[in-house]
């Protein structure tokens, strides 16, 4: 017998969301859980590929996968299959030893990444804890030794419109001001230059500058690719000034945009990348990359750590993520689905814009109403997001098919019909 069955009341909450409503779970949840999220917008009992259903079986088409995270969608066979086989073996170990799974992992990414002779990974939980690890790693880069008089190294460059996260490092990095201003003062010297402007950018990296984070592509301020080239022009002045360029694909990597990396085919080599979301295919992994032996050499032991980063399981379902990305050409069906995607969207009524790669996609309205499309889109059974009042954000799994394209496509007509009624 499946131990479960012995425990009845915790397999129904585990495999059917047990006997109580949506509006039931929500009143325990108000009553239960810091509002830091304010409330929820259904309660999710079970997934299967691209769909979820919710505590009163109501169906969904999952059009955010998380927001980016459930890249081969949800329980998997796979990807579940082996991250039960790797528990049932061995869970967790601490930072005092390592698995099999971590260093394979860490091997795969350095290949993927075509990253050179002497790079190397450090394992985290998110993607806010690996960009805190990069800023760290921005820190030692400080330019000083003892037999040096070079101007310490203290300016960090983030650009207007970026989310790195919300502990306090990556808080920092971030450009919004109504996360920011709560938790004043937040680390010093992070300055925010305006986006996509390559002149501001040659113009604030300096002697003084540590290093300069940015995201290829900005998925918070509403799916802002970079302009081309400004990742070479910042490789350059980087290079040029001696600060580390540190590239946040947490949002963007791992086949997002039908590449492993965004930054995959910008021509440069950056100093650092950080990844997380579709790494674990929905169980919780983050990574830095560190490229080269000068800048892997940065952090030594003891300057920074994790208990849970880097565990067997969490490790393994990354394994088994990327095995089947690799092994199922799915890199391949991301970037003819999103075209497929971006190119019905373009020819909706009420569409003025249409951005990103892959199947990261933002879209904007000649309205503001894009809150209530997102509530017309969940009573009519889609998911998706509104990163502005104006635009809508697309990040499903990355097996959508392109009937579930299509069914959104001809959906969303009247979902915008319906949310300018609503306003």
């Amino acid at each position: 017998m499946n131990q479960i069955e012995t425990a009845p009341e915790l397999k129904e909450i585990v495999e059917t969301g047990g006997h109580a409503t949506g509006a039931q779970w929500l009143s325990r949840y108000s009553s239960s859980l810091l509002g830091v999220f304010g409330t929820p917008q259904r309660v999710l009992v079970r997934g299967a590929g691209c769909l979820v259903w919710d505590a009163d079986g109501k169906e969904y088409l999952d059009l955010l996968g998380g927001i980016a995270v459930n890249a081969l969608g949800h329980a998997h066979p796979f990807v579940t299959s082996v991250i039960s086989s790797q528990l049932a073996t061995l869970g967790h170990v601490s930072n005092f030893f390592t698995s099999p799974t971590q260093i394979a992992l860490a091997e795969k990414l350095l290949d993927i990444s075509k990253a050179p002779a002497g790079s190397k990974v450090f394992f985290a939980n998110s993607g806010t804890e690996a960009v805190e690890a990069a800023f760290k790693l921005a820190r030692r880069n400080s330019g000083v030794s003892h037999d040096s008089e070079a101007q310490p190294r203290t300016k960090i460059i983030a650009l207007e419109g970026a989310f790195h996260g919300r502990t306090m490092g990556a808080l920092a990095l971030t450009a919004k001001e109504a996360y920011r201003a709560p938790f004043a003062p937040l680390p010093a010297g992070v300055v925010h230059i305006p986006f996509g402007d390559v002149d501001a950018l040659r113009a604030a990296v300096d002697e003084t500058t540590a290093a300069v984070f940015l995201e290829p592509i900005q998925g918070e301020a509403g799916v802002r690719p970079l302009p081309a080239g400004y990742l070479k022009a910042a490789r350059e002045a980087t290079s040029a000034a001696g600060a580390l360029l540190i590239l946040d694909e947490v949002q963007t990597g791992i086949g997002r945009t039908g590449k492993w990396l965004a930054s995959g085919d910008a021509g440069i080599v950056p100093d650092a990348v950080t990844l997380a979301k579709g790494l674990g295919g929905g169980f919780p992994i983050g990574a830095l990359i560190t490229f080269g032996p000068e800048t892997s050499s940065l952090l030594s032991a003891g300057q920074h750590g994790t208990t849970f980063g880097g565990n067997p399981v969490a490790t393994a379902a990354a394994l088994a993520t990327l095995h089947v990305l690799e092994n199922q050409q799915v890199l391949t069906h991301v970037r003819e689905v999103g075209e497929h995607l971006r190119s019905g969207l373009a020819a909706i009524d009420g569409v003025t814009e249409v951005r990103g790669e892959g199947l990261l996609i933002g879209f904007d309205l000649d309205a503001d109403i894009a809150p209530a499309v997102v509530t017309a889109g969940l009573d009519a059974g889609f998911i998706v997001n509104s990163p502005g009042p104006h635009t809508i954000r697309l990040a499903p799994p990355l097996i959508l098919s392109t009937a579930q394209a299509d069914r959104f496509l001809a959906a969303l007509p009247a979902l915008l019909q319906t949310a300018k009624d609503a306003q």
